[in-house]
């Protein structure tokens, strides 16, 4: 006996409404374009309800693939079996013992069939019995059970669930419009293109990148978390734009405890007018409030100055710990650990202002011109588009 279904359960977007079609197709176009590796699931939507038919493929590495999905709540296998009572007692038990570390269960069963000879209830006891009787050390627990076996006979056949698996939850990518994330080699900007992108939004990325100051390794440790990220939804397009020009100019020509407010504004400047290209209407930062100098309330006042673009902070509010255990789950940390550094980390202040002001900032900068750097910074940006599980290059395999 085998799984044939992998069933599908709806989070918020089940609420959507009107426009719940709308989200259940981008789901739907997820799923499929996740599971092409598995070339004999079909994916089918069918009233209220989504699932994969697996046709012989393997049920927990499909399942895998389907957990990283957003706009799913919850999944479960599910056995299909012809209406006859043996059937269902040899399916359940089936799929009771698939169940890891299970000792309790309960059988819930819906009779949507009503010319089915068995009732729910009489259903669930002799299920429940053959159970009992075919395993040794299990209970029945019904307020609490290590696994709930759920049956539903309807008018086609039955099925037969047992566990529930998390899912991603959030809204399917693409689905709440788009954000240019400034993502950075550290572990803070690649939680917050995930956090962003739960949030039904197709993300882009840009990258500052200052050779020979920062190294290819640096560059292409970014491409590895965008990778890592794009496995969440669709391919990514990074934009690498060459920073070591106007880098250079702030820190010969900005007071060194502004040098990193005015870089930061900088780089506002720059990615507003690459989303303003790709008609991007917001931005993504990891900022997480006071969590160094250019982080401070006043810090970001003096840099968001720069734009009107809205700019979301999903990290904010977070604590450092919950930002590194959340970059563990979606297995960006060990990445952003590798010892390569960003722009952020070269010709930094010894004692960069924490408190800085928009009024200071916009003096500093009318002091020199920065135009045409700025411009042939945006003009020589490089864009990689990057998919999941996209290799790394052969020289930095060793590294990681």
């Amino acid at each position: 006996m085998q799984f044939d279904l992998i069933l599908i359960r709806y989070g918020e977007m089940a609420i959507k409404g009107k426009n719940r079609k709308y989200f259940e197709r981008k789901l739907q176009d997820h799923l499929i374009r996740k599971l092409e590796q598995f070339k004999d699931t079909r994916v089918k939507k069918k009233r209220d309800r989504m699932y994969v038919v697996l046709n012989g493929e393997d049920p927990h590495e499909v399942m895998k693939q389907c957990q990283q999905i957003f706009g799913i709540h919850s999944l479960s296998f599910a056995i299909k079996v012809d209406k006859v009572e043996e059937e269902i007692k040899k399916a359940a038990l089936f799929a009771f013992q698939d169940a890891p570390k299970a000792h309790t269960f309960k059988v819930s069963s819906r009779r949507a069939d009503k010319n089915f000879p068995v009732g729910s209830q009489d259903l669930n006891h002799k299920v429940g019995g053959y159970i009992l009787a075919n395993t040794d050390g299990i209970t029945v627990n019904v307020h609490k059970p290590d696994v709930e076996l759920k049956i539903e006979v309807r008018n086609d056949a039955a099925y037969i669930t047992a566990q529930d698996y998390p899912g991603a939850g959030g809204l399917p990518v693409g689905t709440t419009g788009q954000s240019l994330l400034l993502l950075s080699g550290g572990i803070d900007s690649p939680v917050s293109g995930y956090l962003t992108m739960k949030r039904g939004v197709q993300i882009e990325a840009i990258h500052f990148h200052s050779p020979p100051y920062t190294s290819e390794r640096a560059k292409q440790k970014v491409l590895d978390l965008a990778s890592e990220l794009a496995k969440y939804g669709n391919k990514i397009s990074v934009h690498i734009v060459p920073f070591t020009a106007l880098q250079e100019k702030i820190h010969h020509e900005i007071p060194e405890g502004y040098s990193m407010t005015v870089m930061r504004r900088m780089m506002m400047r720059i990615s507003e007018q690459i989303a303003r290209n790709r008609e991007i209407l917001s931005m993504t930062t990891g900022e997480s409030l006071g969590q160094v100098a250019s982080q401070t309330m006043e810090s970001m006042n003096a840099i968001n100055e720069v734009t009107n673009y809205p700019v979301i902070r999903p990290l904010a509010a977070m604590d450092k710990l919950d930002i590194i255990e959340l970059s563990k789950k979606i297995n960006t940390y060990p990445i952003s650990t590798l010892p390569y550094e960003d722009c952020c980390t070269i010709f930094v202040p010894k004692a960069p202002k924490t408190k800085p002001t928009r009024e200071n900032a916009s003096y500093y900068e009318s002091n020199v011109d920065f135009e045409v750097a700025l411009h042939e910074a945006v003009k020589q940006t490089e864009i990689i588009e990057v998919q999941a599980n996209q290799k790394t290059k052969e020289e930095f395999k060793d590294l990681l």
